[in-house]
């Protein structure tokens, strides 16, 4: 009886924790949309090759900049479905500017949420919307089963895992892909 009522109590805490949280958990951690996009993405233990990446590439007072942006921030996961060695060689200082671009290439400008790119889409011919990067480079997004869907420029394909995870000067949109530019 007494372990009954000790198993009850962790699960009653554990589900406290879950409703206390008012904002989106991502990588374990609640973001508050009072925070900035870098002060958000320290804090989940999901994107910690992005934020390594992104103070390699120079681009903290960027992302920290009011904006609004809108980041496809892929997941440690998703660097690591990179080629063996790819992130160690892009995160060196000899290959900042190529880091940059792919980095410039996961944000748009402006705050889209995903009912804002699912309307994109809806009125795209084909059902594909364009979206041109920082980078100056383009993605398209489609529609399917109602998970957005990225096409990078080399063909490559990522996933909205969790969207509208709502900053103080935008919002992410977490993939399971890193996408590439030309």
């Amino acid at each position: 009886m007494r372990l009954w009522k000790t198993l009850s109590v962790i699960t009653l805490a554990a589900a406290s924790i879950a409703l206390a949280a008012k904002n989106p958990i991502v990588g374990g951690q609640e973001m508050f949309p009072t925070k900035d996009i870098v002060d958000n993405a320290v804090n989940s233990a999901d994107h910690t090759t992005l934020v390594a990446a992104v103070k390699a590439a120079g681009l903290v007072d960027t992302l920290k900049g009011p904006g609004p942006f809108t980041v496809f921030a892929p997941t440690n996961e998703a660097f690591a479905k990179l080629p063996p060695g790819t992130v160690d060689t892009l995160v060196k200082p000899e290959n900042k500017e190529m880091l940059t671009k792919i980095l410039t290439y996961h944000v748009a400008a402006g705050r889209w949420s995903a009912a804002d790119i699912k309307k994109m889409c809806k009125a795209a011919p084909g059902g594909k919307a364009e979206i041109k990067t920082v980078s100056g480079g383009k993605l398209w997004a489609e529609v399917h089963g109602g998970k957005i869907m990225l096409i990078d420029e080399k063909g490559g394909m990522a996933t909205v895992t969790q969207a509208d995870v709502f900053q103080s000067n935008g919002v992410i949109h977490v993939i399971d892909t890193v996408v590439m530019p030309n």
